[in-house]
């Protein structure tokens, strides 16, 4: 008897016990179903974290200075210096410091809540920002100290200047700061809480804002992701040959973050993936259950079948197809209530969640196996019957 009748005689077995058959796929509906949800959510969490990494720049490094009580010190000059000794590797910078400060716009009698950054003229290009009106800081407005600023989106929209922020002025610890640049709609421009609700200052500014005197933040901008690790290299020999200290600094690469954050990611997903999978092992015990009650019933067919000069394995063929069979069609389900269970969780979470081509394979070569595995036996111990006894079994 050919693979082909085999199967056939498979499916007609599965049609004529709908219910039993239906119950015996559900663990393995369910156990291929959960493992391509999680995978697919883990594939989405993944995704976002990249898109997210993306958006900062993964080519980005941030240097931060401690100096932990040394007299040593770096300062914006040692950097500007370093900068541009290797501008072959590092295709922007800019010194970052942050402030705690009152904003009030022209006409407000309210502070505004906002983020406000100093920074150098080279931030745009570390930050991938796009201006849509007016112009950025330049290296003249830091080293004059100008009382100038650049804004986010926000500022522009209807709910501040409606338009004309570019001109405008606005206070910023009770200074009054001129407008001179609006960057591009990051998120969206009318919500106070969103990311274009920003204001940058020159870092000189922010300095004698702060009262620190000192930057202690930098962020590097790499040419490209292969130079990263020679850029964050050649940046810890620096601050070393400066502090003489591995704790008065720190240089940290995003690229490097945003791998480990991939590596837990996806060891997260695997291990719940296979704590899912245990459902499987359930839904195959189930299959094997069944096949021997099978076996039991059809003694009297195997008998038949002997006599009429079926071979062994014939017999275990037939058995080992059929519980192949029932693993499969249960796969496919699963496969479906997966799909349908990623799109939903995906709309729900807001992110995309779309299985994987790999998921679905390894999910229908598990199932496949798993009928074969734990089809096995019973259709081992069908082949063995002794067709005499079986033809005399009530």
């Amino acid at each position: 008897m050919g693979i082909i009748q085999s199967f056939i005689l498979a499916l007609k077995s599965l049609l004529n016990n709908k219910m039993r058959a239906f119950l015996t796929m559900l663990g393995i509906i369910i156990g291929v179903g959960s493992v391509i949800l999680i995978m697919s959510l883990g594939n989405g969490m993944t995704k976002e974290v990249e898109d997210s990494f993306e958006s900062m720049g993964t080519q980005s490094i941030t240097v931060t200075l401690t100096g932990r009580g040394s007299t040593r010190s770096y300062t914006e000059d040692d950097m500007y210096d370093f900068v541009e000794e290797n501008r072959n590797v590092i295709e922007a910078y800019t010194p970052t410091v942050n402030v705690m400060a009152t904003v009030r716009p022209t006409g407000w009698t309210e502070d505004l809540s906002t983020s406000i950054s100093g920074v150098g003229e080279e931030y745009l290009t570390v930050k991938s920002y796009n201006t849509d009106q007016g112009r950025f800081i330049s290296y003249i407005d830091c080293y004059a100290r100008e009382k100038v600023c650049y804004v986010g989106a926000y500022y522009n929209s209807s709910e501040v200047y409606n338009g004309n922020a570019v001109g405008s002025t606005l206070k910023i610890n009770g200074d009054i700061y001129k407008i001179i640049g609006v960057a591009e709609e990051i998120t969206d421009a009318t919500d106070e809480d969103s990311s274009d609700n920003f204001i940058v200052i020159p870092y000189t500014v922010a300095l004698r804002m702060s009262r620190t005197g000192t930057v202690s933040s930098y962020t590097l901008l790499a040419s490209s992701e292969d130079t990263v690790s020679q850029v964050k290299q050649i940046m810890l020999n620096e601050l070393y040959a400066t502090y003489e200290d591995e704790d008065a600094y720190s240089v940290m690469a995003l690229a490097e973050v945003l791998d480990t954050l991939t590596s837990i990611l996806d060891t997260m997903v695997v291990v719940i993936a296979c704590i899912a999978g245990i459902s499987l092992l359930v839904g195959g015990i189930g299959i094997m259950n069944i096949m021997l009650v099978s076996v039991t019933e059809r003694t009297r067919e195997i008998g038949i079948r002997k006599a009429l000069g079926a071979k062994r394995r014939d017999i275990k063929l037939q058995f080992v197809i059929e519980a192949m069979t029932t693993s499969l069609i249960g796969g496919i389900f699963g496969i479906a209530l997966g799909v349908i269970g990623a799109d939903a969780a995906g709309d729900l979470l807001s992110m995309s969640a779309s299985p994987t081509l790999t998921s679905i394979v390894v999910s229908v070569g598990i199932s496949v196996g798993v009928g074969v595995l734990f089809g096995y036996l019973p259709a081992k111990k069908a082949s063995e019957l002794n067709p005499i006894d079986a033809l005399r079994y009530e």
